[in-house]
């Protein structure tokens, strides 16, 4: 039988209607095992986490067959609790499928020390600066002592006790300036604490 008569027969003709609703069929199924196995169509709110412990968000995401997993630790913010989320991605309100991921970003247990930097001699304006730019906080109270370098600082305090270069202390804490009153009649502090009296001629 030649090729041309061949591919005119009914068993030809048979074979080909055979393959094409087996290829109709796996297409069908194709499609359907995607759609199962992708979860497709499928929809889930992805909840505010904002200030919740990790016990609370293991508790919501396992109600909506979610996961999480804790990526970093930000600086510390007073207005959210300590060790909580204060940011998540995907964000509150976007949609995902089951078993996605959520990533935790915590609140630190409290502030991080940070050093006291050279701050002697400087003047008001330079330590505030100086200070405010790595977290702390200058009080409004200043206290003013016998100096002849008006307005030049001449020690730190926090709670009550004076700082030296190289202390640590919480971040955000409140500093009170020690500052010379320029009074020419006075005493000098050095760098050490001790006074020397200046003689003004």
């Amino acid at each position: 039988m030649s090729f041309f008569k061949f591919i005119k027969s009914k068993v030809f003709v048979k074979q080909l209607l055979m393959a094409f609703v087996v290829l109709v069929v796996l297409i069908v199924f194709s499609v359907f095992w995607l759609n199962f196995s992708t979860n497709h169509n499928q929809k889930i709110e992805v909840p505010n986490l904002s200030k919740l412990s990790l016990e609370e968000v293991e508790e919501t995401l396992s109600d909506l067959d979610l996961s999480w997993e804790v990526i970093d630790s930000a600086s510390f913010i007073a207005e959210y609790p300590s060790k909580s989320v204060i940011e998540q991605s995907p964000e509150a309100g976007d949609f995902v499928k089951e078993n996605r991921k959520i990533y935790l970003t915590l609140n630190p247990s409290g502030y991080s020390d940070i050093e006291i930097p050279d701050f002697y001699g400087k003047t008001k304006r330079q330590a505030v600066a100086q200070l405010t730019a790595i977290g702390f906080r200058i009080s409004a109270q200043e206290i003013y002592v016998n100096d002849i370098a008006k307005d030049v600082v001449r020690g730190l305090i926090y709670k009550g006790k004076d700082l030296k270069n190289g202390d640590k202390i919480p971040q955000n804490s409140e500093i009170i300036l020690k500052l010379g009153d320029g009074n020419e009649g006075g005493m000098q502090i050095d760098s050490l604490g001790t006074t020397e009296e200046l003689i003004i001629e």
